[in-house]
């Protein structure tokens, strides 16, 4: 067991790397806390679902949701939010004992978080937005458009399974090792730093770590609930991503995808995309330029008509 708490320390430590070297590459701007992120126009604590949720908005046009991995906060996606607000709203948001949210007293789940996402797109007036998650927040985009449709236009889903089984075995038995035991080895990464840097208490991490890991290492298995999604999905994965690629593959199938020919005129295509980067890692796919590249055709096209 201690054996594979350290091999899942060193994946952690591989994310806190790729944290620091985006952060290295990033301008300089008014606090270490926010150099990775343009000026937001907007920030504060939306109360839904019965807690708080921080949130920030940066730059202008149609409201794109934005959420995080696991142990990060808004900043880690700063160079991609960076690309994607300039042309959208984009709604950074710290999910549950995340960055500047509390861990709030009830155990941390996809479907709280899921409740949080869907009141905060009425708490901001939006009558739908744009979702996009990464890992876990991709796990909690996810779940929105499963329980909350109403409020997801499109969907974007990065580095994101279905189910459990979805992630290779080394890290499953990451997952199901997480817990406060690393909270002071993890002291020193980065990720450690982004998110004291900016909580409202710092002494919150190992109850980040405890309520992380209650939840990430439990199974679970979505696939009856991916076909009856409606918004227009673009599923993203990197070609040596920790979530396996016949799983995102299955992913693209249940979805109504790759199942026919597309035809000529494009006429066999569906409104769901998929997308597999290469050369890249679960570790460095939310920093990499070709993300943005990727998302931002899918959130600008005309919304197809599905067939």
């Amino acid at each position: 067991m201690l054996k594979r708490s350290f091999l899942y320390l060193a994946t952690l430590a591989s994310v806190s790397l790729a944290i620091a070297a985006t952060s290295q590459a990033a301008e300089p701007a008014q606090s270490q806390g926010s150099q990775m992120l343009p000026p937001s126009s907007k920030s504060g604590y939306a109360p839904v679902n019965g807690v708080e949720v921080y949130y920030a908005v940066y730059g202008t046009g149609k409201p794109l949701i934005l959420l995080h991995g696991g142990l990060g906060a808004i900043e880690m996606l700063g160079p991609v939010l960076t690309e994607l607000a300039k042309t959208h709203q984009v709604i950074g948001v710290d999910l549950q004992a995340h960055g500047r949210t509390l861990p709030f007293d009830r155990p941390m789940s996809f479907e709280a978080m899921a409740g949080d996402i869907a009141g905060l797109v009425k708490f901001l007036g939006c009558d739908k937005a744009d979702i996009m998650g990464y890992s876990l927040g991709g796990g909690v985009a996810l779940r929105t458009a499963i329980d909350h449709p109403e409020v997801v236009d499109r969907l974007v889903l990065v580095s994101t399974p279905y189910a459990f089984a979805g992630w290779h075995d080394y890290n499953q038995q990451g997952m199901k090792q997480m817990s406060s035991q690393l909270a002071e080895p993890m002291k020193q990464t980065p990720m450690y730093q982004m998110n004291v840097q900016v909580a409202p208490d710092p002494n919150n991490w190992p109850k980040l770590l405890d309520q992380l890991g209650g939840m990430i290492g439990k199974d679970y298995d979505w696939s009856a609930a991916i076909p009856s999604i409606k918004s227009p999905t673009l599923l993203v994965v990197g070609d040596y991503d920790a979530v396996r690629i016949q799983h995102a593959t299955k992913f693209f199938e249940l979805l109504g995808g790759g199942q026919k020919d597309g035809m000529w005129d494009g006429s066999g295509m569906m409104p769901n995309r998929f997308a597999v980067l290469p050369s890249t890692t679960h570790y460095g796919i939310f920093s990499d330029p070709k993300l943005a590249d990727t998302v931002l055709p899918f959130l600008d096209a005309a919304k197809p008509v599905a067939q």
